[in-house]
């Protein structure tokens, strides 16, 4: 009986998806994933065949500079296996349906899928921006060609990334350091993070004076109020000052008050009536944001939820492909009808017809090159169930809960504000108090935007004033003088750089968290709190390309090669002139390489000019170091990994030289181990060494100083004690199991049954008893065995556990001691026992070849030291050959002068 043919092969990117529109479209379809890419650009020369490289010069670049910049494309090992399973379905269906995601990536991988398969069927598009019943069959009822203009501006802007990164990386490894990368948008996103921290070293703090009052009236209701005009002349405050100088701004008339003149005016006031002149009331609508794109549910995420960017497009993808969000990578605002109707239903049923605005409320999308037909981030589907309806958990409940209550906002009534603004005057001055009610929440009940400020107000914050009229005498129960200082320009946030970026037309949401991820793993970025922090490198790296190739790092340059990128996606721009004036011809950048290479001086690119430091900072092949260079032997000292760039002072920078300059400072012999304690300070801060530093010998014992002691206050006695740590400080009054304090990579602690809990500021780590310990340890969380998101069964060969983990960087499979990351395009939900006895097999593989190697290592190494031990006792004995001659020479030399004497 003859095979019976499938209507069609539905190819989607991921297992989770196909499992899902398998489930709507039904036996005569076939769905299966592509697991994302099945080829791409090589990414490194070994993965290019060696034939291949001998005959083009171009091939570990990937791209034919030769000609017309054609790509090279491989498929990488990993995916050979799913093609041939893609092949194989397609043997039996009547059509192929690219089923891949809407943007210009899912058209890509469409279009290199029909490249691969070589389709004798006809092929078909299907897009779909929501994973419903619904959505799914009204989007396989009308399909639609592939669209080449969108797979070409893909191309394009895969090999310009290509060109950009594999030309000026390696000039990086040369000039800077190894393992440094440029991009076209990373580069420039690196470029904006370190010049507001040049901004910051730069930034002179100014210095002013001011007055706060408590009033009181005569109800006995208080407020707060600042001064605002003495002599009818306005008082300075922060924004009046130059941030380069410290002082006032040229031209700013303004009263600046010293702490004399504060304390001459508090002493005024106190004794004057005081009395409110005039009291002004103003309403405002607030309208609400427009429902989220990419980006806005980026920043949002940072703000709100605290989650990174890629954190944030991680768990929307599981949200959109479990179909309860839309297609969560769009510029657009666009909500469809269906969606708005549903919006307004929901608004109606939960919050009544007063929360409701009267018409439908349209968004304009204002990104360059948004595709209106895509919708904005919204609940899937037409009934717009909560996460608690839906029963989501974690994350993704947060997430979810955050894109519904937006939603549910652009649909809602305006909010309204009543603002007050009142004047008192006391002696010649005047004080302001200012009030804010919420007269009629309208969308605040769903949704309230974040900030970027985190000491701005939210808008639904209340501040209300007690009632009060001109004229009304009131009571001071306390005026204080209050001291400000000017505060440098914040560091970018997650929020703030994806916002900066986009508002400069730079890359594109979508790349955003990739980006952002990027600059941290190379070394770039440093987090701090939820402040993103350049590093000393990320300075030199954007020093080299300022100088020598400014276009590169130009914001309004990049936005024009993100247009040009964007008229070739809509039909209207041509890839081979653009590329050709990119790379090739005097000012193409394979050419400035070339002619700029010799001329950069590696040494003066790692040497930064930062304002205020006296010494010379460079960027080192260790990292970040100071050089005092005025005598004639230089003393170089390493900046402690924490401080950052805009944080390194002249008197810190002079303070390191002197340490270094000292050398290794004994302290005293330690009385039992009779070895010396050093003072000594690294690139992670000061610390005390037991002991010297012996070639193949055992580390000495090193314990850093904590934070909070000055390293000049460590004598003898106090290196003993920190030295003999960790400290017993008792048995636990609930466990009767051993508390431990000492100091380890993260600071002093105190430890309790493998529970570990950092000491406070104003703890002392030699000095803290059990009793403040165990209530430290209150505030810890235990540490638990990690919980797996799914079990996948027992292994054949043991019968121990496999299971699934959410780990730091994704999910992991573990059996055993065995832990192997889960390839990209493979979901948890739909991986199976073989696939991960399969990346199990590989890891142990991996891990097997490193331990042999490990073990060859060490093997040599015994080798070595018996060698060198062997030499050693050679020497020893040879000296001691030697010195009984000299011994014996010198007592026959003694005789032979006693017998001369004897004989005179």
């Amino acid at each position: 009986m003859a095979k019976k043919k499938l209507k069609a092969l539905v190819i989607v990117e991921s297992p989770a998806k196909a499992k899902k529109i398998g489930s709507y479209l039904g036996s005569k379809y076939k769905v299966l994933a592509s697991m994302g890419h099945v080829r791409d650009l090589p990414t490194k020369a070994s993965d290019v065949p060696s034939e291949f490289k001998k005959k083009h010069k171009w091939a570990t670049l990937g791209v034919n500079v030769e000609s017309e910049f054609e790509p090279y494309y491989l498929v990488p090992k990993e995916k050979k296996k799913t093609v041939k399973e893609l092949k194989d379905a397609l043997k039996d269906a009547e059509e192929l349906i690219l089923a891949t995601d809407e943007d210009r990536e899912g058209e890509s991988i469409g279009w290199h899928l029909t490249e691969l398969l070589k389709p004798k069927v006809p092929v078909k598009r299907m897009v779909f921006s929501e994973i419903t019943e619904e959505a799914i069959q009204e989007a396989i009822a009308n399909p639609r060609e592939l669209d080449l203009n969108l797979v070409s501006a893909q191309e394009t802007r895969r090999v310009l990334d290509r060109l950009y990164g594999f030309t000026l990386s390696p000039l990086l490894w040369k000039k800077i350091a190894r393992g440094l990368s440029a991009g076209r948008v990373q580069s420039v996103a690196v470029r904006i993070l370190v010049q507001r921290e040049l901004e910051r070293l730069a930034f002179k703090s100014g210095t002013y004076w001011d007055l706060k009052a408590q009033l009181k009236t005569d109800a006995g209701a208080e407020f707060e109020s600042m001064l605002s005009t003495v002599g009818g002349k306005k008082v300075a405050s922060g924004k009046d000052f130059d941030e380069s100088t410290g002082k006032l701004k040229e031209g700013a008339n303004v009263l600046l008050l010293n702490e004399q003149q504060a304390d001459d005016l508090l002493e005024r006031v106190k004794k004057s009536d005081w009395k409110v002149t005039s009291v002004e009331q103003r309403l405002q609508s607030r309208k609400p944001p427009a429902p989220f794109t990419t980006s806005t549910l980026q920043q949002e995420g940072n703000r709100k939820l605290n989650m990174s960017a890629r954190e944030t497009m991680q768990v929307a993808q599981r949200l959109y492909e479990d179909g309860h969000i839309t297609y969560m990578r769009t510029d657009s605002v666009n909500l469809s009808n269906e969606a708005v109707s549903a919006s307004r239903q929901r608004i109606e049923d939960l919050y009544g017809k007063d929360y409701l605005y009267p018409e439908i409320r349209r968004f304009d999308t204002k990104s360059k090159g948004a595709q209106e037909a895509h919708e904005a981030i919204r609940p899937a589907g037409k009934q717009m169930k909560t996460a608690e309806e839906i029963g989501l958990k974690g994350q993704q409940a947060k997430l979810y809960s955050m894109i519904w209550k937006r939603t549910m906002a652009t649909q809602m009534e305006e909010a309204k504000l009543r603002f007050q603004t009142v004047t008192i005057t006391a002696a010649d001055a005047e004080f302001r108090a200012t009030g804010r009610h919420v007269e009629f929440p309208g969308f605040f009940r769903a949704y309230v935007e974040g900030s970027d400020d985190p000491e701005a107000a939210l808008d639904d914050s209340e501040s209300m004033l007690p009632p009060l009229e001109e004229n009304q005498a009131l009571e001071a129960s306390q005026v204080e003088p209050l001291k400000h200082e000017t505060k440098p320009p914040a560091r970018y946030t997650e929020a703030s750089i994806v916002r900066k970026l986009e508002s400069e037309g730079v890359g594109r949401p979508s790349t955003y968290a990739s980006i952002i991820g990027t600059i941290q793993d190379r070394g770039y970025v440093k987090k701090s709190g939820s402040q993103l922090v350049p590093t000393f490198t990320a300075l030199a790296v954007t020093r080299l390309l300022e100088k020598f190739f400014p276009n590169l790092v130009d914001l309004q340059f990049t936005a024009a090669m993100e247009q040009e990128l964007d008229d070739i996606a809509v039909g209207e721009g041509d890839r081979l002139p653009y590329l050709n004036q990119f790379y090739r011809g005097k000012e193409g950048l394979d050419e400035q390489v070339k002619s700029k290479e010799e001329t950069i001086d590696a040494r003066e690119i790692c040497t930064l000019d930062l304002e205020g430091i006296e010494s010379a900072v460079r960027v080192g092949r260790y990292g970040p170091y100071v050089s005092d260079e005025s005598e004639e032997e230089p003393v170089s000292a390493s900046i402690p990994d924490d401080i950052a760039p805009a944080d390194l002072t002249n008197e810190l920078a002079q303070k390191l030289i002197r340490l270094k300059s000292e050398g290794p400072k004994s302290l005293g012999m330690h009385p039992e181990e009779n070895t010396p304690i050093y003072k000594l300070h690294g690139p992670f801060g000061p610390y005390l060494q037991l002991g010297d530093v012996i070639e193949d010998g055992p580390k000495p014992k090193r314990v850093s100083i904590p934070k909070n002691v000055d390293p000049d206050s460590i004598d003898f006695e106090l290196a003993l004690k920190y030295l003999s740590l960790p400290r017993f400080l008792g048995e636990h009054p609930e466990t009767g199991k051993k508390v431990n304090a000492g100091i380890g990579r993260f600071g002093p602690y105190v430890l309790h049954d493998k529970v570990y809990k950092s000491l406070g500021k104003e703890d002392d780590i030699l000095t803290i008893g059990l009793d403040r310990a165990v209530e430290l340890l209150k505030q810890a969380r235990k540490r638990s065995a990690p919980t797996p998101i799914r079990d996948l069964g027992k292994h054949p060969e043991d019968e121990e556990q496999v299971a699934i983990f959410d780990g730091r960087y994704g999910p992991y499979v573990k059996h055993g001691k065995i832990n192997a990351t889960i390839p990209k395009g493979y979901e948890v939900e739909t991986v199976t026992l073989e696939q991960a006895l399969e990346w199990i097999e590989a890891k142990a593989a991996k891990k097997g070849t490193k331990k042999a190697a490990g073990k060859k290592k060490a093997a040599k190494k015994t080798t070595k030291k018996a060698a060198a031990k062997k030499k050693t006792t050679k020497k020893a004995a040879t000296k001691k050959t030697a010195a009984k001659k000299t011994a014996k020479k010198k007592t026959a030399k003694k005789k032979t002068a006693k017998k001369k004497t004897a004989e005179e």
